[in-house]
């Protein structure tokens, strides 16, 4: 059995290939692969020896050659291929060790110049790996370190590698050249070329939408349907899932997770890892129906659950700290179906155990940092319309204390103002039109999703009103402008003092004026919050 490594990363390769010549497997191999083997005191015989043709042009043109590819592609049980292997003296490679140049990490540098970029565009890997998992009944190809272990199991066990991991591997190789075009594709459909600036240092500029879009994900698993019963559906990730994002999450205990589940999860954990104190989200049909920071797990719970007790039946809840005993002897006595947090402690998972068909998430906080991705966000928002897909950048807009512009002639109190940065955060993931009331950090009625701004600012105080939650002395945001006077004068009668809105109406100066005569403040973020 002969076999060819050729790797970019090598990790764990010297290992590897002692223990295929423990095996009585031969080794070829080129370049610096082939150097650092020998280095090893490993016998390894190079391509070029095999080929009889010395690697050239930099290392560009190596492996593309009849005796690498002919060895890789023949069939063993074609007659006609084995002879023609014998008449032009052409060994079979049984097994194909490959990971390729390492082009995204590459373009993914500050200041990558066009120059690295090409350079690391691998040929003759992704040439060879399709070769050998074209072939996948007779060549086994290994394009990732994590896959010795398994190869080496098999080998050792009965001398071969079975059909199934063959073909998993072959799918696999598949998957990653795919995934390496996809990058290249993308990265070259958002270069935008200065023909008159290049040269070897050049660093072109990049379009923020490829000319191109290549998404990769993989899947999680099939889910037992979708939306509704009728639907079929299943869970995929990115390629490489940011920390802290939902699909980093391990289901400790309940059923299977639903389609529905996933998505009101999302909405959930999204929420209530923006906030820095301790914090309880409570999600159904996709909105926030209560929300509220605390000392700790359980005083958050209580302010979110009361905003509105009976949408929270069957409701989805997220924390941003450990669930311990007290919280979870809280939560346990209400009809949940998704709970969410950092942290499970002992004793809180004791609590749940009677209750098998809870489905609990342990998903650890993202880090921080100044992307997207560090913050366990997604840097950009997808929707399919017809035979067609929507790209934006994501709202990861954080509204600070020095953006809000005072409009009115009452100013807020400092009190009010941190309710109103908390209001506005909330009312970011509610769908528009939204309206949030909010009083000493939690939620006290919330509108979502109408067609009117009216009917939202009516139906929060409707919610507020069933819970028994007074809205004296509460704080609003609007996730929009006030297009007319008419539900400013709707959330002041509810008892709101104070608002905090857009701006940018063509009747703002209606809108101020009527908040001078209701004798409320009102505040401009500058920037909206819808969500469709």
């Amino acid at each position: 059995m002969n076999a060819l490594l050729s790797v970019s990363d090598k990790t764990g390769i010297v290992e590897f290939a002692r223990a295929l010549h423990a095996l009585g497997i031969q080794l070829l191999s080129t370049g610096g692969t082939a150097q650092l083997l020998a280095s090893a005191g490993l016998p390894v015989t190079e391509v070029a020896e095999v080929t009889q043709f010395p690697e050239m042009l930099d290392g560009r043109v190596k492996t593309l050659h009849p005796k690498v590819h002919g060895g890789l592609l023949a069939r063993r049980d074609v007659p006609a291929h084995m002879a023609a292997l014998k008449q032009h003296g052409i060994d079979t490679i049984d097994l194909l060790v490959v990971n390729l140049y390492p082009f995204e990490a590459t373009v993914a540098k500050a200041g990558c110049t066009l120059a690295d970029a090409i350079e690391n565009i691998d040929i003759g890997g992704p040439a060879m790996v399709r070769s050998a998992a074209k072939n996948w009944k007779d060549v086994g190809v290994i394009t990732s370190a994590d896959q010795y272990e398994a190869v080496l199991a098999e080998l050792k066990a009965g001398g071969k590698l079975s059909d199934k991991l063959r073909f998993a591997l072959s799918v696999a190789a598949f998957n990653r050249i795919a995934q390496y075009d996809g990058a290249i594709s993308d990265y070259l459909s958002s270069v935008t070329l200065e023909a008159e600036k290049l040269s070897e240092s050049y660093v072109p500029q990049r379009a923020l939408f490829p000319g191109q879009s290549n998404g990769i994900f993989t899947k999680v698993q099939d889910l037992r349907y979708g939306e509704n019963s009728h639907q079929q559906a299943a869970l995929y990730r990115d390629l490489h899932p940011a920390p802290g994002s939902l699909v980093t999450g391990v289901q400790l205990q309940g059923k299977e997770l639903s389609y529905n589940n996933i998505a009101d999860a999302d909405a959930a954990w999204e929420c209530v890892k923006s906030f820095e104190a301790p914090a309880c989200v409570i999600v159904k049909h996709a909105n926030p129906c209560g929300v509220a920071v605390g000392k700790d797990a359980l005083e958050s719970y209580s302010k979110a659950f009361q905003t509105d007790p009976t949408s929270a039946f069957g409701g989805i809840i997220a924390f941003n700290r450990t669930v311990d005993k007290a919280a979870a002897e809280a939560v346990v006595k209400q009809f949940v179906e998704v709970l969410m947090a950092p942290d499970f402690t002992p004793e809180a998972l004791e609590v749940f155990k009677p209750k098998v068909n809870v489905r609990l998430m342990k998903i650890a906080l993202p880090q921080g940092g100044a992307s997207a991705w560090d913050q366990g966000r997604n840097a950009m928002d997808a929707k399919r319309v017809g035979s067609g897909l929507l790209l934006q950048t994501a709202d990861n807009h954080e509204l600070a204390l020095a953006d809000l512009k005072v409009v009115t002639v009452k100013q807020p109190t400092p009190e009010e103002l941190n309710d109103l940065l908390f209001a506005w955060k909330v009312a970011k993931y509610v769908k528009s039109n939204a309206i949030v009331f909010c009083k000493n950090g939690m939620t006290m009625g919330v509108g979502a999703g109408q067609m009117s701004r009216l009917d939202s600012a009516r139906i929060a105080s409707i919610k507020a009103e069933a819970a028994q939650l007074s809205l004296q002395g509460t704080v609003v945001a609007s996730d929009a402008f006030f297009p007319f006077r008419d539900g400013l004068d709707v959330v002041v009668d509810a008892g709101a003092t104070c608002v905090a809105q857009p701006g940018g109406s063509m009747r703002d100066q209606e809108v101020i004026d009527a908040a001078n005569e209701r004798g409320v403040a009102m505040v401009f973020t500058g920037v909206r919050h819808f969500r469709h």
